[in-house]
């Protein structure tokens, strides 16, 4: 199912509903969405499903350090933000991060730090958007909130 399949579905039952319970189940469904875009982050997938692009090999690193993960820290409540309102309901991530994320969504070129000059072409790694299950999971929640 599509979320425009989704949306007639169900668009004209949220229509009744009052808008502060409109934002309230605004409000579930973003921190659910937030919380299934951080697991698929954390385990690296593409939300059809398909591995991240892996990263090319460090030149200068570490003997003995430990490996870090790819998007540890944009994966937190505290860069990937929720906002919800009686019209919808939307996750994304807070303008600090929001250049990084934009270049790793859409594959674009970015220096690699600050300080280089030297460009580097990134892989699209799709950060944000819906999987199938996703879709699942709205419908349900708002079924449910509606037979309350």
């Amino acid at each position: 199912m599509s979320i425009t399949k989704l949306e007639a579905e169900l668009g004209a039952l949220l229509q009744k509903m009052e808008p502060a319970a409109r934002r309230g189940l605004a409000r579930d469904i973003a921190r659910q969405l937030r919380q299934s875009q951080q697991k698929r982050i954390a385990a690296q997938q593409n939300p059809d499903g398909s591995a991240f692009a892996p990263r090319k090999p460090q030149l200068r690193e570490k003997k003995g350090a430990l490996r870090r993960q790819m998007f540890a820290k944009l994966r937190t409540a505290k860069w990937l933000r929720m906002e919800a309102t009686a019209a919808g309901a939307a996750v994304s991530f807070v303008a600090q991060v929001e250049r990084i994320a934009r270049v790793h969504q859409l594959g674009l070129r970015d220096r690699v730090s600050r300080r280089s000059r030297r460009e580097t072409q990134y892989p699209a790694r799709e950060l944000l958007g819906f999987a199938a299950t996703d879709i699942e999971v709205i419908r349900n929640q708002v079924l449910a909130h509606l037979t309350k």
